[in-house]
């Protein structure tokens, strides 16, 4: 273990715009017959849209694989408005969720990923609407950006400039894309961007024309291509039909699971701007490796390399691969694409070897100041040596011994933790929101698909007199008895955070007034005190303090008290002796089919008071796609059962002062579906059921109610829109009377899917509509049946609840309350 002279990093701490696994992995040889193919080309393609799922997987996975280009989808949005099928998670926790989607779907299909700063607020109609919330030249920017970062040749978008024919988003990233296309090569574009990238003008942009309800068919007067993209890639062993389809699974959150199609197919591009062209859209793209100076000599080796190509012992290719690295090496050249083929080369030699490294420890979060053992792993199968091999953590380094021939290098590692460092929050979060943006300071992460600071080392090594320099990320490696081999990206956590038993407090009759607050320490309890940030010290009272010492736990019991009608939010905090304040919460979110994602929020509590009438009966909760509202409800005082397999007759419903139905229950739950008629033989009977919003399709049973109706897909996308009443109908005059103002303050949108063509003997007692469109009737249909009711609703309760709207939370309870 030494110092050395010169640091190579001044911390632990390393940015990626990428992760890793951990390993190196190995290869077929075929795959890296396939990478070396993609080495030779240097095209490159740029597909613009709006969410996470709107990109064209078949033509990315035709395009990367099929033509060997190096392929970008830019995501204007990370999609965090939009509806989770797999759990309730919801706004910036989606946008994680969908990001990593993103990810693993680019590692499907063989492109990369890039976002700008613009936020997903949630469903809109024309790119006019879109752009009230979005600030276009920011937006504009991260886009020309992009351009001048990626380097692209072409550039196609998913949609096209037409208002109206499709969600607002998505013609706005098309818009931004047309006129990022003219700015990218302009010296007085953004100019501030010019200290990091130069101005970049792509040769041609294209649409990336289709017909969502079959074959497209070109229209005459048109310039278009057609792209093959239904043939079989043998090295891959798969078609680009399977890849694509592959990709698109990765859209879990969405539903979105794909089957391959089969046979011929074309993806057309229409040319919307850019030089002229007569039989390829690469036409006039020069190769790169014929550009600068000894680029040809490269390339040609390149070819030779690939004609005799050793596929039965990949290790014999490594000589020559080195050559070939070392010619690249000479050209010392700074450019974008080619520092990229040098790191892809690196990457196709150690491959080729068999070689595999890992950064790895026993536990999955640290916190500032901490010391953790960790261990780098080096195992090298092949009888071309490795020597030199040193791991560089911070400012010291590690030695091991040389490998060849399957020996193992291991060196164990005691780790310190900068007490500086920053916690594991994704990078978009760090700062508040700049409207509908997020905002980051910093130019160079703009676009990073998921970078956080993130603990790892640079290892070091010499192979036939080249060295070698890689960054290694630290995970947390485990077994599991199911899975086997784990791996979890290592995080920061703080010291001390916060957890609190719910997030909405109503100061109502029937209503629980208290929390729990509970202080979390990682390391050894501290003193300190408990206050909220928001609210005058005489409106809380802390009943009770317990520690829990075997979990290193301090549980506070507070209520509060009445401070006046209204909502406030106010923050916990603890405050430790020698004034070091504690406020967050450390949340967790977790799938198999994405990394374990980390980030922290504010302990923030709303608490609404109001003369509200609730009568805290029993409700039974039929699950559907996963929502918060149940949390909601009990913080309200009703007594909420879920409802099972099991529980579907009459008799053991009669219980329920009402029957809810989740989002999307009949969509996603068969139980449901399949006994809809105890549920109609509930309200026939005197019971209350309130079915929200579910999509038109794919309906488990087309009866939803007692009376028909259909699920249409009128929305109503501004929150603020007005809305006309029938205040005089038994769900707005009481309990609780529902006036105008109750319908201020909503977050996102009004709702979504509504009710159309609804039989005669359903009432609507809401009217609402966006700016410029047409009104509908269809938020909220309502029909007495036998001795009970029945609500549809597309009001958007599970957005407005758990964010604590008073309004929405307060007509709720009367559809509860009939």
């Amino acid at each position: 273990m030494l110092k050395p002279k010169n640091c190579l990093l001044s911390t632990i701490v390393i940015l990626f715009a990428w992760l890793s696994n951990g390993f190196a992995q190995s290869l077929p040889s075929s795959q890296i017959y396939h990478q070396l193919l993609q080495l030779k080309e240097t095209k490159r393609v740029l597909y613009v849209a709006a969410h996470p799922d709107d990109e064209n997987t078949r033509l990315i996975a035709y395009l990367a694989n099929g033509e060997h280009a190096e392929v970008a989808y830019l995501s204007l949005t990370r999609g965090d408005g939009g509806q989770n099928l797999i759990g309730k998670e919801l706004g910036i926790e989606l946008g994680q969720i969908r990001t990593q989607e993103l990810l693993k779907a680019r590692a499907t299909d063989g492109g990369r990923q890039y976002f700008t700063r613009a936020m997903d607020f949630g469903f809109s109609k024309n790119p006019t609407e879109t752009l009230q919330n979005w600030d276009k030249e920011k937006v504009l920017a991260d886009v020309v950006w992009a351009i001048r970062k990626f380097q692209p040749d072409i550039i196609i978008t998913r949609f096209n400039t037409i208002p109206g024919v499709t969600h607002g988003h998505h013609t706005t990233s098309a818009i931004l894309a047309g006129e990022a296309f003219d700015l990218a090569g302009k010296e007085d574009a953004f100019p501030e961007q010019l200290k990091y990238v130069s101005v970049w003008s792509p040769k041609r942009i294209f649409f990336n024309a289709y017909n969502f309800r079959g074959e497209f068919e070109p229209e005459e007067g048109k310039k278009y291509h057609a792209f093959e993209v239904g043939g079989f890639d043998p090295l891959l062993g798969k078609t680009y039909h399977q890849i694509a389809a592959d990709s698109r699974t990765m859209h879990k959150s969405q539903g979105f699971g794909s089957t391959a199609g089969s046979g011929r197919a074309r993806d057309f591009i229409e040319q919307v701007g850019g030089e002229s062209y007569v039989d390829s859209p690469f036409e006039g793209v020069i190769d790169r490796w014929e550009s600068i100076s000894g680029g040809k000599e490269v390339k040609n080796k390149i070819e030779a390399l690939i004609e005799n190509f050793n596929f039965i012992q990949p290790d014999q290719n490594v000589p020559d691969l080195l050559d070939l690295r070392k010619l690249i090496l000479e050209l010392q050249s700074q450019e974008t694409w080619v520092m990229e083929k040098i790191e892809k080369f690196d990457q196709t030699i150690f491959k080729a070897l068999g070689l595999e490294y890992e950064y790895i420890t026993r536990k999955e979060i640290g916190f500032p100041g901490e010391s953790i053992s960790t261990e780098l792993i080096l195992n090298n199968p092949s009888s071309l040596e490795i020597k030199d091999v040193d791991f560089q953590v911070s400012d010291t380094y590690y030695v091991g011994k040389n490998s060849k021939e399957n020996e193992t290098v291991q060196l164990p590692i005691e780790l310190k933790i900068p007490e500086e460092i920053s916690y594991s929050q994704p990078y978009w979060l760090k700062e508040p929101l700049d409207g509908a943006l997020f905002s980051v300071s910093n130019q160079k992460n703009i676009g990073v698909p998921f970078s956080t600071q993130i603990i790892g080392g640079d290892l070091s090594f010499t192979i036939s007199d080249q060295k070698f320099k890689v960054p290694v990320q630290l995970f947390y490696k485990f077994n599991d008895q199911v899975d086997g081999e784990v791996k979890q990206p290592f995080v920061i956590v703080p010291e001390v955070d916060l957890s609190v038993s719910k997030e909405n407090v109503f100061l109502i009759s029937g209503a629980e007034p208290t929390v729990t607050v509970t202080v979390n320490f990682r390391d050894q309890f501290l003193e300190g005190n408990l206050d909220f940030e928001g609210i005058d010290p005489s409106q809380f009272r802390i009943l009770s303090i317990e520690d829990v010492a075997f979990q290193k736990k301090r549980i506070y019991q507070v209520a509060f008290l009445p401070n006046g009608n209204g909502k406030k939010v106010v923050t916990a905090r603890f405050t430790t002796s020698r004034g070091k304040t504690y406020n967050q919460i450390t949340k967790t979110i977790s799938y198999k089919h994405i990394p374990n994602l980390t980030y922290f929020v504010p302990a923030s509590i709303n608490l609404i008071q109001a003369d509200w009438k609730v009568s805290s009966g029993k409700i039974g909760y039929i699950p559907g796609a996963g929502d918060d509202v149940p949390g909601v409800l009990s913080a309200l005082g009703y007594q909420v059962i879920m409802i099972g397999p099991g529980d579907y007759s009459v008799d053991y419903l009669s219980q329920f002062k009402a029957v809810i139905v989740g989002i999307r229950a009949y969509n996603t739950n068969a139980e449901l579906a399949a006994n809809q008629q105890a549920l109609m033989g509930y309200v026939r009977s005197g019971g209350n059921l309130i079915v929200q919003y579910n999509t038109s399709s794919p309906l488990l049973t087309n009866q939803l109610g007692p009376h028909p109706f259909t699920i249409g897909r009128d929305r109503v996308t501004v929150q603020e829109s007005p809305v006309i009443a029938d205040w005089s109908h038994p769900v707005l005059a009481g309990p609780n009377p529902i006036n105008e103002s109750d319908f201020s303050g909503w977050v996102q949108e009004r709702g979504l899917y509504f009710a159309t063509n609804p039989d005669e003997n359903y009432s609507s007692p809401l009217t609402m509509q966006d700016p410029e469109e047409k009104a509908s009737q269809g938020a909220l249909i309502y029909t007495k049946f036998g001795n009970g009711t029945y609500v549809y609703t597309g009001i958007s309760f599970f957005r407005q609840l758990p964010a604590g709207v008073p309004g929405a939370t307060k007509l709720f309870i009367n559809l509860i309350e009939q």
